[in-house]
C-alpha cells in the first residue's frame, strides 16, 4: 500500500485548552499562568510550536487548521504565524473538547467535504518524530481502506499510570498486526485497575485521530444532533457564533462521544513514540529524567514536584 500524498491530508491542531493543571509552573516560567501549550517549558519552543514542527513534511501549512480561544489570541497568533490567516479558527470561549473539536470540523467540511483529517493535541510531548509521522501516515492508509472508521493512535505504556486514559484493543484488523478494533476506553483508572489493564494489553490514548471529516460529523450528529445543528448554523459568522457560545453546553469529546462509538473505531498501536501528555510537573520530570536532563525549575518547584 502506498502512502497518501501529504497534500491530500488535512491537519487540525487543538489549542483551545486552558491548561489549568500546570498554571503554577507556567506562572514561574512565563510570569503568567498561561495554558501549557503556549509556554516554553523546556527549550526555545512551546509545545504548540513543537506540534507544528513535527507536522512539517506530513501536512502542508495550507491544509493545517488550528483552533484557539479568543482570550488566548495574543499568545497564539505569533506562535501560529506560519499558518494562513484564514486557518486560525477562533472560538469565543472554552466549552471543553466537544465544541472545541466540532467547530473546526464544521469549518473544514465547508472547505473540503471529502477531506481526510488528522487531529492533534497541541500540549503533549513526543520524543520520536520520525516514528510519529510514520504512524500518522499508516493511520491515513487505514482510512483509505476503511473510510467509515475513525483511527486512534495508542502507544505502549511505560508504566501503569492511573492519571492517563487507556484504549483497550479487541480483535486485530484482518491482515494487520498493528491495527485493532476498540473494545473499550478506561479514563484515569485506579492504580489497581491500571495495573490489570496494562497487563491485558491496554494502550495509552495519545488523543491523535485520523478520519474522514464527513464520517466523524455523521457519527457526532447521530448522538448529538442539537449540538451539531447549533454550531453548523453559525460557523463562519463571528457575531452569531459568539451569541451561540454564550449558553452553549460544555461537553467532552472523549467521554461524551468517542466512548459511545467503539464499533466505529480502530486503534493503531503506535510503538516507539516516547509520548507523554505532560499534564503534571511529575510527568515532565519523568520525561526529562529519561533523557538525562535536569529540570531547569528543580529548586524553585520542589513543593510542586512533591505534590504532582
Amino acid at each position: 500500500m502506498t502512502h497518501p500524498s501529504p497534500s491530500a491530508l488535512w491537519a487540525l491542531v487543538l489549542a483551545g485548552g486552558d491548561g489549568t493543571r500546570l498554571q503554577s509552573l507556567t506562572q514561574l516560567i512565563a510570569g503568567a499562568p498561561i495554558p501549557k501549550q503556549y509556554c516554553r517549558l523546556v527549550g526555545a519552543r512551546s509545545l504548540l510550536e513543537e506540534t507544528l514542527t513535527r507536522l512539517s513534511g506530513l501536512v502542508p501549512r495550507t491544509r493545517t487548521l488550528a483552533i484557539v480561544n479568543r482570550n488566548h489570541l495574543a499568545l497564539a497568533t505569533p506562535q501560529l504565524a506560519t499558518l494562513p490567516a484564514g486557518n486560525l479558527i477562533v472560538q469565543p470561549r472554552n466549552r471543553d473538547t466537544g465544541p472545541g473539536l466540532l467547530l473546526p470540523l464544521l469549518e473544514l467540511a465547508r472547505r473540503d467535504p471529502d477531506a481526510t483529517v488528522a487531529i492533534f493535541p497541541s500540549d503533549h510531548y513526543l520524543g520520536n518524530v520520525v516514528a510519529f509521522r510514520a504512524h500518522v501516515r499508516r493511520a491515513a492508509e487505514l482510512i483509505t481502506a476503511e473510510p467509515t472508521k475513525v483511527v486512534l493512535l495508542g502507544t505502549d505504556p511505560d508504566w501503569a499510570d492511573p492519571g492517563y486514559g487507556y484504549i483497550m484493543p479487541a480483535a486485530p484488523v484482518a491482515g494487520s498486526s498493528e491495527a485493532f478494533a476498540v473494545r473499550a476506553f478506561c479514563e484515569k483508572p485506579s492504580p489497581m485497575i491500571a495495573e490489570r489493564i496494562v497487563r491485558d494489553g491496554a494502550l495509552w490514548n495519545c488523543f491523535v485521530m485520523v478520519c474522514r471529516v464527513d464520517r466523524l460529523l455523521a457519527l457526532t450528529r447521530a448522538l448529538r444532533p442539537r449540538d451539531v445543528a447549533r454550531l453548523a448554523a453559525v460557523v463562519g459568522d463571528a457575531p452569531a457564533l459568539a451569541a451561540a457560545y454564550a449558553d452553549l453546553p460544555a461537553w467532552n469529546f472523549s467521554t461524551d462521544l468517542l466512548s459511545h462509538l467503539t464499533p466505529h473505531l480502530l486503534v493503531l498501536r503506535a510503538a516507539g513514540l516516547g509520548w507523554s501528555d505532560w499534564g503534571t510537573v511529575g510527568a515532565i520530570e519523568r520525561t526529562l529524567a529519561s533523557l538525562g536532563q535536569t529540570p531547569p525549575w528543580r529548586e524553585a518547584t520542589a513543593t510542586l514536584a512533591a505534590t504532582a
